[in-house]
């Protein structure tokens, strides 16, 4: 039986989603035992607090402030930038005591982690707990940042081809880089037609439907947005998913369908993927995690108010891969929607490099490239142990 440990940290929804696409994958494989874990419940409340509201606050509110730290806590020399995360880790370190008590009584076989805080964690842990495992470390964003950059890591599971040419500038060893995108729902990986899930969704099978999934924008602004979409003739069906922002809820309350666009309000669901193959448009902020679902089924995006940092260079790929369009103009997204719903084939392009830049198998092929490892190494270990004996 091997076991897997995944430690994640729940600074926003993408990191959490990426650690249970891939406890779902490796649990498809016999004999693998795995446990998923936010490192933050093994911090101290202090810690815990802190880093959450400040993440939040700086994400939210101060954007240019949070893009500021961004910028400059990205450092291009490889030893300047592991010296730094090490010294964050010391930092960092006696507000997380419980978590070295806890991977030293879970003892994995492997640990992987899906964000920067338990990876670097995981250097002091080895020497001061014992508890030296090997780690590879899943990068959720399309440019890999300096801040993912540890000693003692095994391997490097990637987005993209410029994320491996970022990381290869910086110094970091190519043998440890793996394209194989961001690990996303196993469901993206399965076969569905629009037909079906429009039908399964009480859904028009010959209109529009443009999905405005607004769950980490600014409601005012959402607001804005809808109301001009609602007053395009041609819309169809528009489906705002509000997730669980209930203040975005309330503030477009008022807000109805029109003779010409019909208005469909939802909040936390359950069938993301089936929606967004129902739908001809999604307009989205930049996440990793969304971003990658949407482009594993070729739904063409209008991507606006990415977060400053890695959410702009999120959508400046997609971008830039003919996958969708940034606007910073709200006033331009609803003439943005008309021309492409009134050119289907510029919507076809788009979706052809979607599905190019897509990897809807993302958490498989990261699974088998541990496990293919974790077996290939114990097979070594038990060679040189038997060597003496060959004899």
């Amino acid at each position: 039986m091997t076991r897997i440990l995944i430690l994640y940290s729940s600074l926003g929804s993408g990191h959490v989603s990426a650690a249970k696409a891939l406890k779902d994958a490796f649990l498809r494989f016999p004999d693998v035992e795995v446990l998923s874990e936010d490192a933050l419940t093994y911090a101290s409340s202090v810690y815990r607090g802190a880093i959450t509201q400040l993440y939040e606050q700086l994400s939210e509110k101060a954007p240019l402030l949070y893009k500021a730290f961004y910028e400059g806590s990205d450092v291009d020399d490889l030893e300047r930038s592991l010296d730094s995360n090490l010294t964050w880790a010391r930092l960092e370190r006696p507000f997380f005591r419980k978590l070295g008590h806890f991977v030293k009584e879970t003892n994995p076989d492997v640990v992987v982690c899906v964000q920067q805080i338990p990876s670097r964690l995981l250097q002091l842990l080895a020497q001061e707990e014992d508890v030296s495992k090997p780690q590879y470390v899943v990068i959720t964003d399309t440019i890999a940042h300096s801040t993912w950059i540890n000693y003692g890591v095994n391997g490097y599971f990637l987005p993209n081809d410029l994320s491996v040419n970022f990381l290869v500038q910086r110094g970091v060893d190519p043998s440890l880089l793996h394209v194989t995108g961001i690990p996303i729902h196993l469901e993206s990986n399965q076969p569905k037609s629009k037909a079906e899930v429009r039908s399964r969704h009480d859904m028009p099978l010959d209109a529009p439907i443009i999905t405005l999934f607004g769950g980490g924008l600014n409601p005012r602004r959402v607001r804005s947005m809808l109301s001009d979409l609602l007053n395009y003739s041609d819309a169809g069906l528009i489906v705002l998913a509000a997730g669980r922002n209930d203040d975005l809820l309330e503030a477009v309350a008022d807000l109805e369908s029109t003779p010409t666009a019909t208005l469909r309000k939802v909040g936390t669901i359950d069938y993301v993927d089936d929606l967004i193959v129902a739908s001809d448009l999604i307009i989205t902020k930049a996440g990793g995690l969304i971003t990658s679902e949407i482009l594993a089924r070729g739904t063409p995006m209008v991507i606006v108010d990415p977060i400053p940092g890695q959410e702009e260079q999120n959508a400046d790929v997609i971008a830039a891969a003919g996958a969708g369009i940034q606007l910073r103009l709200l006033e331009m997204v609803t003439p943005a929607v008309q021309y492409l719903l009134e050119h289907p084939a510029r919507l076809t392009e788009m979706r052809q490099a979607a599905l190019e830049v897509g990897q809807p198998r993302a958490a498989l092929t990261i699974a088998e490239h541990v496990l293919n490892h974790w077996k290939t190494d114990c097979v070594a270990d038990e060679t040189k142990r038997l060597e003496p004996y060959a004899d």
